[in-house]
């Protein structure tokens, strides 16, 4: 790995955490694009690479925070993360049957249609 792959690496990474506990997004947002758009990964290799991120707790420090504030719905974060399991298997199956260039194609309009969403909000 070359000093620039490990400088990119870690500016990935820290704008991914910063953003993460700032307003809850990290991987899909800035991690999938950067890794594409940075490193030349595919499509398929930033979405895998992202999602082996949050295989380790990475979030915990963040959790912890807003769980001192009486920020956290632990119940519903229970049902949320038993069905985001499920979602993702389904999920990852089905991207990884599509060709890159739809991916890339599906990913920019959820991006576009929920970015458009909330800033269009009231």
């Amino acid at each position: 790995m070359s000093m620039t792959t490990i400088v990119l690496l870690l500016i990935i990474g820290l704008l991914a955490g910063m953003l993460s506990g700032l307003v809850g997004v990290g991987g899909g947002i800035i991690m999938v694009p950067m890794l594409v758009l940075l490193l030349g990964f595919s499509q398929h290799q930033a979405q895998g690479t992202s999602l082996a991120v949050l295989v380790v707790p990475v979030t915990a420090i963040a959790v912890f925070n807003y769980y001192k504030e009486g920020y956290i719905n632990w119940k519903y974060a229970a049902v949320i993360a038993v069905f985001f399991v499920v979602g993702t298997y389904f999920g990852s199956k089905l991207a990884l049957s599509l060709d890159q260039k739809m991916l890339k194609k599906i990913f920019s309009i959820v991006l576009i249609i929920i970015a458009g969403k909330m800033l269009l909000e009231k």
